[in-house]
């Protein structure tokens, strides 16, 4: 077996909201989006010449791009584990919980979930635990404080509550 490594599958955790909005996506791509991009492949074609057709090529890569998305998704949650509601901690800030911290600067207050890295998304509330605040925060308790280290300097969070998805 010299030579022969044998790669780990990446296991992702994830919160049952997640893998939910990951089926629906897959699911809306193996069947709308690709429907689309073939009316669109259909329409170019119909154009004639493909070799100066900017449609075609958008097409293809559009059709190319869900593809890949298909697969990046079918991946993850075939690797997706479950994060359960009663493995989340009340008292320490973990994958699927709820964190409200306060910023000690401007005494703002903001509630995260603290997700997996495929569910993130910082417009919706959700930080990374890989995120520089996320990791941060990680394992930490209520009225503990922490410094994060981000693009706009050094910032001090105080974790306020921690609370269980309802």
């Amino acid at each position: 077996m010299k030579g022969k490594h044998l790669m780990a599958e990446q296991i992702y955790e994830m919160t049952y909201e997640g893998i939910t909005e990951m089926q629906e996506e897959l699911e809306r791509r193996k069947t709308v989006v690709a429907a689309e991009v073939a009316e669109r492949l259909k329409e170019a074609r119909a154009l004639g010449d493909l070799s100066e057709n900017s449609e075609y090529d958008d097409a293809k890569a559009a059709q190319a791009d869900n593809e890949i998305r298909i697969a990046e998704i079918e991946q993850i949650l075939k690797n997706a584990k479950l994060i359960e509601d009663k493995e989340i901690s009340r008292t320490r800030v973990t994958l699927g919980g709820f964190v409200t911290l306060v910023d000690e600067d401007t005494k703002e207050e903001r509630e995260f979930k603290l997700v997996g890295q495929q569910e993130e998304d910082i417009f919706n509330g959700k930080i990374s635990s890989e995120s520089p605040v996320g990791a941060a925060i990680m394992g930490k308790k209520r009225n503990d404080v922490v410094q994060v280290r981000t693009p706009a300097g050094m910032l001090k969070y105080k974790i306020v509550k921690i609370a269980r998805p309802k």
